[in-house]
């Protein structure tokens, strides 16, 4: 069976759905195609389940501090994993089912499940069915990225997509990755009471990040009990009777780590090798990336690429943002360019951090003359309230164009703090206008006036 539409959407992602409600509602038919779970992998697997258990993991942690807050509690502190799994089910299936129902809901829309392969530039197989048009989007996102340890092929390893289905805790997990994604699990399971050891083969946590905000996170997660192992430049694995042993070969300690489950958290791929792509003609990087333009069009006219598939971002709001412009383009008269956007992200462990633009180890690197303010969060007063004093305050600017290049907001509330700096810099707004600034007290955001007024050259600056 052959059905002509005026659009074809491979994959239910962050960015897919949307642009169908989009499309529908300009009275344009839709081809929507999904081969697994609608909403992909933020829904899924990903930030919503995630965040879910890290609010989990913080109400078990601030239940044991209760006392300090001069509440208390009798008895011991208990995490049940089979209710927190079950929580965080019940959250990602109303988001899922939301989204499906959103779809089968359009007008003008009509829903496939199953995979899609390119039979040409303008046709899609799905099944029995052969969909054309002249346009299609590719959101089809991706997966974790398995690495080819020595033994990892006889030892049952874990991912963050088959996390989200333990529902105990592990007695000791062994995390191989020290960035985003190993540390929002390493911190939660340590709060649900695994012993968790973080083994990463750089010489420091998350080394996008400037030395002393790698050092503060990584002061966070060790008050809290779990070990580090970096330099972990020989990683292997073995594993019987249902342990794990993970070699490591460290400068530091044990050329060993033993544990009872081991998760794999260091990087993603695309998941754009089943496509049949190069039917279509349609170019892929040496990562298997779509390749794409600053207006995400790929290499043949009329098929662009959305989200995670395109290497141009691996968040849910880089891949809303990559709707935004296709729609905008398309649909707005607009001329909206992924060049225009400016990188921010968190990572959502307790306290998050907030970032937004250049580190200063980048801004440097590019040839900025920069100044730099920082405020430890043991010095912000809302900080102190809340008796949540881990982390740092950090913004850099341009010493001679007084441009916002970029800020770092690790401490409580620090994934929202870092909007009002954000925003600033979409702005183009001058660091003396967000100084002048006069915010609520008492907060976190009040003291980014106070960073930008005690702004300063690096202590190493020439």
């Amino acid at each position: 069976m052959n059905q002509n539409v005026d659009a074809i959407i491979i994959g239910a992602g962050q960015g897919g759905p949307p642009l169908a409600k989009r499309f529908s509602e300009a009275g344009m038919s839709v081809a929507f195609v999904e081969r697994h779970l609608f909403g992909g992998t933020c829904v899924n697997t990903g930030c919503i389940p995630t965040k879910a258990m890290v609010a989990s993991a913080y109400a078990a942690r601030m239940a044991r501090r209760a006392r300090e807050y001069g509440v208390g509690v009798s008895g011991d502190i208990t995490v049940d994993m089979k209710v927190v799994k079950a929580r965080k089910d019940a959250i990602s299936e109303r988001s899922r089912v939301g989204v499906e129902t959103m779809l089968r809901g359009l007008k003008h829309a009509s829903v496939y499940h199953g995979h899609a392969r390119f039979r040409s530039a303008r046709e899609v197989e799905v099944g029995d069915t052969v969909l054309q048009a002249d346009r299609i989007f590719i959101n089809v996102g991706g997966r974790a990225a398995v690495p080819s340890f020595p033994g990892l092929e006889r030892v049952p390893y874990l991912t963050n997509s088959s996390m989200m289905r333990l529902d105990a805790a592990p007695e000791h997990l062994v995390i191989v990755g020290g960035s985003y994604v190993g540390l929002e699990f390493g911190q939660m399971f340590r709060r649900f009471g695994s012993a968790v050891t973080i083994v990463e083969m750089g010489s420091r946590l998350v080394q996008r990040e400037d030395e002393e905000v790698s050092a503060s996170i990584r002061d966070v997660l060790t008050e809290e009990g779990i070990a580090v192992r970096l330099n972990a430049r020989c990683i292997s694995l073995a594993g019987d009777h249902g342990r794990v042993k993970v070699q490591v070969d460290c400068t530091d300690g044990s050329p060993a780590v033993d544990g009872s489950h081991v998760l794999l958290a260091v990087g993603r791929r695309p998941n754009t090798e089943d496509l049949g792509l190069d039917a279509a003609g349609v170019e892929r990087d040496d990562r298997g990336y779509i390749v794409v333009d600053d207006q995400l069009q790929t290499n043949v006219p009329g098929i662009w690429a959305l989200g995670d598939c395109n290497g141009k971002g691996a968040f849910t709001h880089t891949a809303y943002n990559d709707f935004e412009i296709v729609a905008g383009n398309l649909l707005d008269g607009a001329s909206r360019r992924v060049s225009d956007r400016i990188p921010a992200y968190a990572l959502y462990i307790d306290p998050p951090l907030g970032r937004a633009g250049l580190t200063e180890s980048e801004a440097r690197r590019q040839g900025h003359s920069v100044l730099v303010g920082k405020r430890p969060m043991g010095r912000v007063g809302r900080a102190v309230e809340k008796g949540e004093t881990a982390g740092l305050m950090k913004i850099v600017v341009d010493a001679k164009s007084e441009e916002i290049l970029g800020a770092a907001m690790f401490g409580t509330g620090g994934d929202e703090v870092i909007h009002a700096v954000l925003d600033a810099m979409y702005a183009k707004a001058r660091y003396p206008v967000l100084q002048r600034a006069m915010h609520i007290h008492p907060t976190v955001s009040e003291y980014i006036p106070t960073l930008l007024g005690e702004l300063s050259p690096p202590a190493d600056a020439s």
